[in-house]
């Protein structure tokens, strides 16, 4: 009697979970068409764009085609650079203002805010491959050269982890351009909507301008840091974390399509007599002025996407 009724249990067991699945079953059939009709016209817009994005490579076809005449890699630096320049104009409305102030046959210190993903970098640097005939040099942060995948990329953008003050002025006394974000990696995490500069007592930029006269030059990017910004939550322990491995291991989110505006300042020259304390304490408020003349604070995603739109 005890087994029949045990039987009978795991029979109706077996019922209930089956008659479960068919209703999973069938509301996945039901809401299949409901998940299509919404899938369907992003599909669809991906295609346009992929269209869109075609015929802006091919209005810059002569670009293209010049680059391809003079080398190898300089080919493959204006096409990634004109992928870039394409997709900041579609996605950010992308505008830069100042590029005339940019050196052409001479060097120059380009010292920039760095965002949370410096994406904002990523369009100027296009601009100056596309538009200007200076080679770009670019400090970057010494995790990069370990990421797999992004040493060829570093090798072609001429990125550099810096440190060899002699070298990177050297770079700089031939007529190259040299970018580099005294905040860095800590900047780019630690920062946050109010745009506060970490630049803690760096100076090696001032030093290498001086060694080179060549004059320094502030670029601010309005709201980069509302389209990716570092999560607020638990940041003091991020924060620890980085100062004791230096490892970003930060969380980031955004993508946001806000409006993103560079704003080129005017070049600070290396007067005689200058030190290089005094010239970074220089940069560093021409930096923070263009800030406060051109970035609403703090930043509001919002504010940013009206911006964009309106």
């Amino acid at each position: 009697m005890l087994e029949a009724i045990s039987n009978l249990t795991v029979v109706v067991a077996l019922h209930d979970i089956i008659e479960q699945f068919e209703v999973v079953s069938w509301v996945l059939w039901l809401s299949t068409p409901v998940a299509i009709t919404f899938l369907l016209p992003l599909v669809i817009l991906v295609f346009v764009y992929g269209c869109i994005l075609f015929l802006h490579f091919y209005k810059s076809r002569h670009k293209l085609v010049d680059a391809y005449s003079k080398g190898y890699w300089d080919a493959a630096k204006v096409s990634i650079a004109t992928f870039w320049e394409v997709q900041g104009k579609i996605w950010h409305g992308y505008e830069i203002n100042g590029l005339e102030k940019l050196p052409t046959n001479s060097g120059a210190v380009l010292v920039f805010y760095h965002g949370a993903i410096p994406i904002d970098f990523y369009y100027i640097l296009s601009k100056i491959v596309l538009y200007k005939d200076n080679t770009m040099h670019i400090v970057g942060d010494r995790f990069l050269f370990n990421v797999p995948g992004f040493k060829l990329l570093m090798q072609v953008f001429n990125v550099t982890p810096g440190g060899c003050r002699e070298e990177l002025s050297d770079m700089l006394k031939k007529g190259n351009l040299l970018a580099i974000s005294p905040g860095g990696v800590r900047e780019a995490y630690f920062s946050n909507e109010y745009y506060q500069l970490r630049w803690k007592t760096r100076i090696g930029f001032a030093k290498c301008a001086i060694a080179a006269q060549v004059p320094i030059i502030p670029i601010f990017t309005q709201n980069c840091r509302e389209a990716f910004r570092a999560l607020s939550f638990g940041r003091p322990f991020f924060q620890w974390l980085y100062e004791k491995t230096r490892l970003p291991i930060v969380p980031i989110y955004g993508g946001f399509p806000v409006k993103l505006r560079t704003f080129i300042g005017d070049p600070i020259a290396c007067k005689a007599g200058t030190t290089a304390e005094q010239l970074a304490l220089e940069c560093r408020n021409a930096l923070e002025k263009l800030i406060v003349e051109h970035q609403k604070i703090p930043g509001s995603i919002l504010h940013a996407l009206l911006e964009r739109f309106y």
